[in-house]
């Protein structure tokens, strides 16, 4: 009991959230087999998304791509890089739009509710569970119902923000590229799209929050996203390095593609899911460990708060 207590009280910081996160894979063999498991439908299905996602991505930099002396002297003219557009590129980004949206992110879900919930048993157990209390530990419809609700609010706010990322892009590549005035531009699009991705990333980790304690408390929606927002209150740099974390993990995953073009093969395209898959589930793990110790720091002050005014 002292053990659990102590496990839970510990006052972590961002390495200490990782290290907690990494325990909880490392010394649960039982754990790491649920993991891949629950993994697997969402591992397949990425190895998809990502084959067409490199093929559209490939078929776009051609579309980019203009003769040398092009942008000599001249604006980039958006109508010209319009008119190469094709029936099967609109199909390419509506269906990678869609794919992304609905099947990938419930897959994403149904992982994310398994590894969260039997996670935060080990945490605070500060013990194995055997695979017997694994498959035989119910989910409530209620929390399933309120992840569901909770999801669905994070993949709206996080796709609108994405697409504010991908606006800046696309409008410096398409309209504000010029070699007279590109260090101008470059450093007015690129503060923005610097500025934009902090705060998307300091958002993410309270996203993140709000859909764990929909998987372990109950609360979805608007009081999911409140109450998330009350215990990150004084530990957003925490949850922002975090985020950076993982960030860097899925961006270093990308590197081959970024700087050889997006021609891998299947086995490097394997290798790179599988990659993915594991930062995916000790990012969720972290997360999960980050809630506790949020928690437990605003417990604790309001405690010391009550305590003081006696």
């Amino acid at each position: 009991m002292e053990n659990k207590s102590a496990v839970l009280d510990q006052k972590l910081e961002v390495i200490d959230i990782l290290k907690q996160a990494l325990k909880i894979f490392t010394k649960n063999i039982n754990f790491i087999i649920f993991t891949v498991v629950a993994s697997l439908p969402l591992f397949f299905f990425s190895v998809y998304y990502e084959i067409l996602l490199q093929n559209f991505l490939l078929e776009t930099s051609e579309i980019l791509e203009e003769p040398p002396g092009y942008f000599n002297f001249y604006w980039p003219r958006p109508f010209d890089m319009i008119e190469k557009l094709n029936k099967n590129f609109l199909h390419q980004l509506l269906q990678l739009g869609t794919l992304y949206l609905v099947p990938l992110n419930l897959l994403e879900l149904s992982s994310v509710l398994v590894i969260v919930d039997l996670a935060s048993e080990i945490y605070k157990e500060n013990r194995s569970i055997t695979v017997k209390d694994m498959i035989h530990k119910p989910i409530e419809k209620a929390r399933l119902k309120g992840a569901f609700i909770t999801s669905i609010l994070v993949v709206f706010l996080s796709t609108c923000t994405l697409l504010g990322l991908i606006w800046l892009v696309t409008t410096y590549f398409f309209v504000l590229r010029n070699p007279l005035y590109n260090v101008f531009f470059v450093l007015v699009c690129g503060t923005a799209f610097v500025v934009l991705l902090t705060a998307y990333l300091t958002w993410s980790s309270l996203w993140n929050m709000s859909l764990v304690i929909s998987i372990l408390e109950g609360i979805y929606g608007a009081e999911a996203f409140a109450l998330s927002a009350y215990f990150s209150r004084g530990n957003d740099q925490r949850g922002l390095v975090l985020m950076i974390v993982f960030f860097v993990w899925e961006v270093v995953l990308r590197l081959p593609c970024f700087c050889f073009g997006c021609t891998g093969t299947e086995t490097v395209i394997l290798v790179q899911i599988g990659l993915s898959c594991l930062g995916n589930a000790l990012k969720w793990v972290a997360s999960m460990v980050y809630f506790f110790d949020c928690k437990n720091r605003v417990l604790e002050k309001k405690v010391d708060e009550e305590l003081g005014r006696a």
